[in-house]
């Protein structure tokens, strides 16, 4: 490598809950800039949850990313011009930033009005373990599974 590693950036935590994770989580769900807006959303659809099943919002969040969070993923690899799907582990930070990328996106598809509401009925399926997102994550782990037999192949 010619340049030096990039610093690792530290993320501030949000100012409801003092957490990181969810300021991580917020940043991720912000569109345009928009940080205050997408803050607003994530409480109120924390604040949703809590009303739907009487548990604590935050925990109840923490335990829906834990069910989506990845812990192998496929890479294409190219070996004598056939193109392998090698499984390999994921590091702690990426299955961290898979499984909020996933919940958002899968959020995002939903029916309901809102994006507070898509977001509050995403998070209640996914500590429940259903819901498109873990559905995304159990075809990842089952797509690595199906090629164990290329793991011989990993970088």
């Amino acid at each position: 490598m010619r340049k030096a590693k990039p610093k690792k950036r530290y993320i501030l935590p949000d100012p409801k809950f003092r957490d990181v994770m969810v300021t991580k989580f917020v940043n991720n769900l912000m569109y345009d800039g928009k940080k205050s807006t997408a803050f607003t959303i994530f409480y109120d659809a924390i604040e949703l949850v809590e009303k739907k099943t009487g548990d604590n919002g935050l925990d109840l969040f923490r335990k829906a990313l834990n069910n989506v969070t990845p812990g192998v993923e496929v890479k294409s690899r190219r070996v004598g011009g056939a193109t392998f799907q090698v499984p390999t582990e994921v590091r702690p930070e990426r299955k961290q930033s898979l499984g909020m990328k996933w919940l958002i996106s899968y959020a995002r598809k939903r029916g309901e009005k809102t994006m507070m509401d898509r977001l509050a009925a995403e998070i209640i399926a996914a500590s429940k373990g259903e819901g498109a997102a873990v559905k995304k994550k159990d075809d990842t782990h089952r797509m690595a599974e199906a090629n164990k037999a290329f793991s011989h192949f990993r970088f």
